[in-house]
């Protein structure tokens, strides 16, 4: 018999924040963890999926007359997660890996993604942590506020 599970449940948070502590902690040293360029651009890329499609669950919850916190919780909690996560893997050596949309000035502006990938982070930190508390309002706030550090990067080193 097969029984449906619930992905809202505070045991399935408590599992993807788990996974993901777990997945940051094999990160540190990711760059070494890469035998080829196209698969660290491959881990990149799906770290991204998964941080977009949380960031459109909280987005639909946010639109919604009767959001459900709990499912903006654990999107939240996944999303700051995530975003600790794809940095290491846009080595130099993937400059040139075709089936990305990493432009070339990415990687000559090392500074400068390091400054919006921190940036990123700590607004991923604050909605989870607001996320937690439950207010929809203040969700929705800081929810535009991640969601322009996005904008900032893919601005000028994302091609269209």
């Amino acid at each position: 018999m097969h029984r449906k599970s619930n992905v809202n449940s505070p045991r399935a948070l408590g599992m993807v924040v788990a996974c993901g502590l777990f997945g940051a902690a094999v990160a540190l040293p990711v760059a070494a963890q890469f035998s080829k360029p196209d698969s660290a651009v491959r881990y990149r890329q799906s770290v991204f999926n998964v941080m977009n499609n949380h960031m459109g669950r909280i987005n639909t919850q946010l639109k919604s007359s009767t959001p459900n916190v709990q499912v903006i919780q654990t999107s939240a909690a996944v999303v700051d997660t995530m975003s600790k996560l794809p940095w290491d893997a846009f080595a130099p050596n993937t400059e040139f890996v075709a089936n990305t949309n990493a432009l070339p000035a990415l990687f000559k502006n090392e500074a400068k993604i390091k400054e919006l990938a921190d940036k990123m982070q700590e607004e991923a930190v604050k909605l989870n942590a607001i996320a937690k508390a439950g207010d929809v309002k203040a969700v929705r706030t800081q929810f535009g506020a991640l969601a322009k550090t996005c904008d900032n990067c893919h601005d000028d080193f994302r091609a269209k």
